[in-house]
């Protein structure tokens, strides 16, 4: 009773159990009222509701003011440095989308190693993709002179470059590009494009100019970081000894790379700055995964039509013989027919005559317009072909078979097999041929409809062609 009493009466107890009510049931817990003790013994309720929030507001405000320092620190270089803001961002591409804020978290950010060395990727465009790294601080006006003291983090550079270029393209497009995305030369007390020079890895002998013997070729080869036209690229061995060569701006691009894939990387030096940027060559089997990776994705396809198109021609030329021996059949009935009626008959050879003769001509009659209206050479083949064509189309309607998706995936997947051939000579690989189709019944199959043997299109454009190379034969014989 006492305690109860006392309780009651307790202001700083009454006072502490009020606030907690009202913070439990009231205000969510970021605004909770505390009650804080007074030196002389009463307790009050301080309530710091809403100091919170505004504390989180000052942080979040200082911190966007420290992530727009670099910004600022950008536009007061532009001011003092007595260039106009046009060159500057002409000179600095990096600076033309200027934000104030910066990513969030560095989880997203390469390392730096790993930004080296440039790398050269090939795309399913079948572009080239030049990835370069940039080893200029964001802040630095020239190439040849670097940031001063006064910067926060002298060690930053730009993002990696990345630049698409087509194989055909001469070297000195590939400079330009380079060109606009780089700091100028300070020279002469003027500012100039610095020039680019790209060099690749060579032989002994065309360093020399000079063939001394197989012996001396061989261990020049075997000491010098090269393989010739071994097409490994960035795979192959390395080696601290290597010749280098510079070529030409007038040279392709993918010139160039075939021939720099005898060694593991080629390299660009820019005029004014110490260092030259290495990039790694692409392999063969780089330069054409994506062909193959298409190749395989068609040769599967190719190969499940093949079956249900092989078995349509095999009941189509099964129907056009069948019709054949039907046509064999009905000439020896009639000729038993004409025997019987004119020897076993009182009609005779009188009345057999005239309708044998009539029936024959008009047989020959009707012949001759069929072959006019289909347009083809008077002959067995043409007749079967004829027949042997109209029998697969329907099968084909049948069956769900799609002769036009069949000539289009025929057609793209010799023409792949065309431009691997040609990479793999210039690479001088032997190409695995079976190995990307599947098998050897794809590869037969592309031979085929490649030849004509097979496919009624190709046979059909060959005899349409037969009388112009037959005329044409003549002309030349006369």
């Amino acid at each position: 009773m006492n305690s109860a009493l006392r309780r009651a009466l307790s202001p700083g107890l009454r006072t502490s159990q009020i606030s907690q009510a009202f913070a439990k049931h009231q205000i969510p817990a970021v605004y909770r009222c505390n009650a804080a003790p007074t030196p002389f013994g009463r307790a009050f309720t301080t309530s710091r509701c809403f100091k919170q929030e505004a504390a989180e507001i000052q942080e979040e405000a200082k911190r966007r003011d420290d992530l727009s320092e670099k910004a600022r620190k950008r536009d007061m270089k532009k001011v003092t440095s007595g260039a106009s803001a046009q060159t500057l961002e002409n000179d600095r591409p990096w600076h033309r989308a200027d934000s104030g804020a910066e990513p969030n978290g560095e989880k997203d950010v390469p390392d730096k190693d790993q930004m080296k060395k440039g790398r050269l990727l090939t795309t399913p465009t079948r572009l080239l993709k030049l990835i370069l790294p940039m080893p200029f601080h964001p802040e630095q006006e020239h190439v040849n002179r670097p940031v001063k003291e006064e910067v926060d983090d002298t060690s930053e550079t730009v993002e990696p470059l990345a630049l698409l270029v087509h194989p055909h393209q001469p070297l000195s497009y590939l400079e330009r590009l380079i060109q606009a995305e780089i700091p100028p030369v300070h020279y002469k007390g003027r500012e100039k494009l610095p020039d680019i020079v790209f060099r690749a890895e060579a032989d002994q002998e065309e360093q020399t100019g000079k063939k001394d013997s197989k012996k001396k070729s061989s261990s020049a080869s075997a000491s010098s970081n090269v393989a010739s036209y071994s097409g490994l690229g960035h795979e192959g061995p390395s080696n601290k000894e290597a010749n280098w060569v510079r070529w030409s701006g007038s040279t392709e691009i993918g010139d160039f790379i075939r021939d720099a894939a005898r060694g593991r990387e080629f390299a660009i030096n820019i005029e004014g700055y110490d260092n030259e940027l290495r990039v790694a060559v692409p392999s063969f089997r780089d330069r054409t995964y994506y062909m193959r990776m298409s190749l395989r994705r068609m040769s599967r396809d190719i190969e499940g039509m093949s079956k249900v198109k092989n078995e349509c021609d095999a009941l189509a030329h099964k129907g056009a013989h069948r019709l054949a021996q039907g046509g064999f059949a009905a000439l020896a009935g009639w000729w038993g027919v004409v025997y019987y009626v004119t020897f076993h008959t009182q009609w005779g050879w009188d009345l057999v005559e005239p309708v044998t003769y009539l029936a024959g001509l008009t047989t020959v009659m009707g012949a001759y317009l069929w072959f006019l209206y289909i347009s083809r050479d008077l002959s067995y083949k043409a007749a079967m072909k004829v027949t042997v064509s109209k029998r697969q189309a329907a099968l084909y309607q049948e069956r769900g078979f799609d002769q036009n998706r069949w000539e289009q995936l025929v057609h793209e997947a010799n023409q792949l097999r065309h431009e691997i051939k040609i990479i793999a000579s210039e690479y001088d690989v032997d190409w695995d041929e079976k190995k990307d189709l599947g098998g050897e019944e794809v590869k037969k199959v592309l031979e085929e409809e490649k030849q004509g043997r097979d496919g009624t299109k190709v046979t059909q454009d060959k005899d349409d062609d037969g009388g112009s190379d037959t005329s044409a034969e003549i002309k030349k014989k006369q």
